[in-house]
């Protein structure tokens, strides 16, 4: 790896990191309000499939805390991942487009011995 991928690699982590804070606010902020609007005002980070109810002692205290799959947050979490996956997809594929492209390098013509033996053979003819 030449010093050059290091340092595209340093800035490809940090920017998904600094992409994924984006995103996770943008799904938060915006995207689930919406898809909650249209399924009824539902907030999908209180959606929860509840294995054990928590236990409440005499003095108000929880003795024991509930358990639940939180799949709510779950589906928050893939909506996440699918559009950070697009985001970094566009980010590649712009940069792949800006960077110029290798030119491989002309094909070596006959070497100095080969067109020596060419000469000879024409010669000997």
């Amino acid at each position: 790896m030449t010093g050059g991928n290091v340092i595209e690699f340093a800035v490809a982590v940090i920017m998904a990191g600094a992409i994924s804070a984006v995103v996770k606010g943008f799904v938060s902020s915006i995207i689930m309000p919406v898809v909650g609007h249209f399924t009824g005002g539902t907030n999908f980070d209180d959606k929860k499939i509840i294995l054990n109810e928590s236990v409440v002692d005499a003095a108000g205290a929880v003795a024991t805390p509930e358990n639940a799959i939180m799949w709510g947050s779950w589906v928050n979490t893939i909506i996440n991942l699918i559009i950070v996956g697009l985001v970094m997809f566009l980010i590649v594929k712009a940069y792949n487009k800006s960077k110029k492209p290798v030119e491989a390098p002309a094909p070596a013509g006959p070497s100095e011995l080969n067109i020596l033996k060419e000469i000879r053979d024409s010669l000997q003819k």
